[in-house]
């Protein structure tokens, strides 16, 4: 991830968003949030493993014409790899500068400007959800994960990517090194155990199927863009041993989930 330069964390009561017992950093009020990804964007951007993320549409069990939504999707890789499987591939986020960037070549409203907590779309409408690596940056989690059940099919499945708390490769290893958890420099960041992200995703509506374990380098290939990675993170390469570490201790906790049946029904608008 690329480090915004904002500064040390600064100092305030957790906000109604925040879960008791997580690690939260903040550098910015939620009011700020907005400019201050535009102003990451503007720059380096956040960069993922394009392999990792063909990974991660692997386990939610695709098919074409499918309608999928990418929850604060940034500059779209995902929704591109989602269009290239022939799926109806949507992305939503905060960030007019990461869609900007990223909608180079893609259809007009196949990247949307939405704040995740106020998704523009129909109850019902996506058949296959996913978010990686962004609920943990919400003001407002439980808001966000409301907002991702309420236009899931009542038959659809969401796959949510979260850090955590004690990652063996991340943070575990960060203090180790440094004495202090391991900070991106994104405005909010967050970090939960398996439980306590399962208590939050469950309490929106959202039924928790299983939980997988990830590294970030799960089906990328050692060349190119994914090599240069290993080589400035050497700590990536314990990835290649992420399957035999426990659940609990992967640097990311991937979520595959169902709406519940307290959704109600009449969820398939539009």
């Amino acid at each position: 991830m690329t480090e915004l330069e904002t500064g040390r964390p600064i100092a305030g009561e957790r906000p109604a968003g925040g879960i008791a017992g997580m690690i939260e950093l903040r550098h910015v009020a939620d009011d700020q949030a907005r400019a201050a990804y535009d102003a990451l964007y503007a720059r380096a951007g956040i960069q993922n493993l394009v392999g990792h993320l063909d990974w991660l549409l692997d386990q939610l069990d695709t098919r074409p014409g499918m309608r999928l939504l990418d929850v604060a999707c940034g500059e779209g890789e995902l929704v591109r790899l989602a269009c290239r499987r022939g799926l109806a591939a949507q992305g939503a986020d905060l960030s007019q500068v990461a869609l900007t960037r990223g909608g180079i070549g893609l259809a007009p409203g196949v990247l949307v400007a939405a704040d995740g907590t106020a998704l523009p779309f129909p109850r019902g409408h996506f058949q296959r959800l996913t978010s990686v690596g962004s609920l943990e940056h919400y003001a407002d989690m439980p808001a966000g994960l409301n907002e991702m059940a309420r236009v899931l099919d009542p038959a659809g499945l969401a796959l949510i990517l979260v850090p955590n708390s004690f990652g063996l490769r991340w943070n575990v290893l960060h203090v180790w090194r440094t004495g202090d958890v391991h900070d991106d420099g994104q405005p909010i960041q967050r970090y939960g155990t398996r439980r306590q992200w399962q208590r939050l995703i469950e309490a929106a509506g959202l039924e928790v199927l299983h939980c997988l374990g990830s590294e970030g380098t799960e089906g990328a290939p050692l060349r190119g863009r994914n090599l240069a990675g290993l080589v400035r993170h050497p700590s990536r390469l314990l990835g290649l041993a992420a399957s035999w570490l426990p659940v609990d201790l992967a640097s990311m906790l991937v979520f595959i989930c169902r709406p519940t049946a307290t959704i109600g029904p009449g969820a398939a608008e539009g």
